[in-house]
């Protein structure tokens, strides 16, 4: 590949979202090397920080770094099956690793590897997968699990981020664009939807996450739906108004969060009268009005809309809003977003080898949709599905809301 073509698909296909998900073995292989220099940057942070082996509500730095590398090679260069793709066994032996303790690492007395010795293991594992993408047949099947690691690395730079929030590290000198990137736009509307058909879910063809598959077609009633997500000047009006103090606001599980960390506010908020004053990174900063709220739960949202006399969204009626109404105002992509009900697979729905997020059992885990500005512009697909604890707030996520 020249220069120029490289550039040409660094400018292009490699920030699409449907390009990346039918990438050829070219943009692939510019892809998984922007991710990975992204996982060495933040693993560079945290060192520098002395936080490299630290953790607040999820896996350390060390520990994510390392599984990114872990996972692209045990799908790809230690899978007998890679070339089936999809249809590889679920439970299909594999090679024996290149770091014969890497298997180790992630089990529950595992011991992490030092940086020195994970650098190399990360340099290795992708000159061995750069080296086998640039002989793969330029198909779905064959490229099935260098597109899914892709996806896993890139999910690995958020997990980094939401650590580096979490333990309050500096931003100065980090890989992403620092909180204020984090856009404040002015108020809209809501919008109004008439009922149409929507075809739920992803197509086959290209890169499909499990908890896409597959799609079919449903019928959504009409409904009226905010134009972008709930901003700090509408949920301060309900701190404003005791809304955490208010017990028939909550779910009985809501509440009894709300009880257990003693909350007041959203997580790392310091103040609220007089503008709503955020602890980050070390450093107390006035967030903006117009800024979608964030690191909320979903007990936080659902209290919010009781408050309101709204509701959540459906995912039927995020997703239809998120292909067809971008063009009326309705803005995505700022914040995760939760969505109304639990985590439920899609009709046809079978799990595949190698998923980066399996489906959690029913009713066990909420659903965000939309991404966050941390994700990679690559992976902001309107198809695209997380699945979170209703409790956890560490997720870069907010919400918005229907009419009830």
């Amino acid at each position: 590949m020249t220069h120029d073509q490289a550039a040409s698909l660094r400018t292009g296909a490699l920030d699409d979202p449907r390009a990346i998900r039918r990438a050829s073995a070219e943009l692939l292989s510019l892809a998984l090397m922007d991710s990975r220099n992204l996982t060495l940057r933040w693993l560079a942070v945290f060192e520098s920080r002395g936080a490299i082996a630290l953790a607040s509500n999820g896996p350390s730095a060390l520990w994510l770094a390392a599984r990114a590398g872990w996972y692209q090679e045990r799908w790809i260069a230690r899978n007998l099956q890679r070339a089936r793709g999809d249809q590889a066994d679920l439970d299909a032996a594999c090679l024996s690793s290149i770091e014969p303790r890497a298997d180790a690492w992630f089990e529950p007395e595992g011991r992490l590897p030092d940086p020195l010795t994970l650098r190399d293991y990360l340099a290795q594992t992708m000159e061995t997968t750069q080296d086998l993408l640039a002989s793969t047949a330029p198909d779905d099947t064959d490229l099935h699990f260098y597109r899914a690691a892709l996806l896993h690395e890139d999910r690995i730079g958020e997990a980094m981020a939401e650590c580096a929030a979490g333990l309050q590290l500096p931003l100065e000198g980090t890989p992403p664009p620092p909180w204020a990137s984090l856009r404040a736009r002015v108020d809209r509307e809501p919008l109004w939807l008439p009922a149409a058909r929507l075809r739920l879910g992803s197509e086959r063809g290209g890169f499909v996450p499990d908890a896409e598959r597959w799609a079919e077609e449903i019928a959504v009633p009409e409904f009226e739906i905010d134009a972008q997500p709930v901003n700090w000047a509408r949920f301060t009006e309900f701190m404003e108004d005791a809304g955490y103090a208010r017990r028939e606001l909550w779910t009985p599980e809501g509440w009894a969060w709300v009880q257990q960390r003693a909350r007041r506010a959203p997580r790392d908020v310091e103040q609220v009268q007089g503008g709503v004053l955020v602890r980050r990174h070390g450093h107390l900063q006035r967030a903006a009005a117009a800024q979608p709220v964030l690191h909320l739960s979903r007990h936080e949202a659902e209290a919010w809309c009781r408050w309101a006399g709204r509701r959540l969204p459906t995912e039927p009626e995020w997703e239809l809003a998120a292909l067809s109404a971008g063009n009326r105002g309705f803005v995505w992509g700022d914040v995760f977003e939760w969505a109304a009900g639990s985590a439920r697979p899609w009709s046809g729905f079978a799990a595949t080898a190698g998923s980066v997020e399996p489906m959690p059992p029913r009713g066990s885990m909420g659903v965000l949709r939309a991404a966050s500005f941390m994700t990679p512009a690559r992976q902001h697909h309107p198809k695209a599905r997380r699945f979170l604890a209703p409790h956890a707030d560490h997720a870069f996520a907010g919400f918005r809301s229907c009419a009830a």
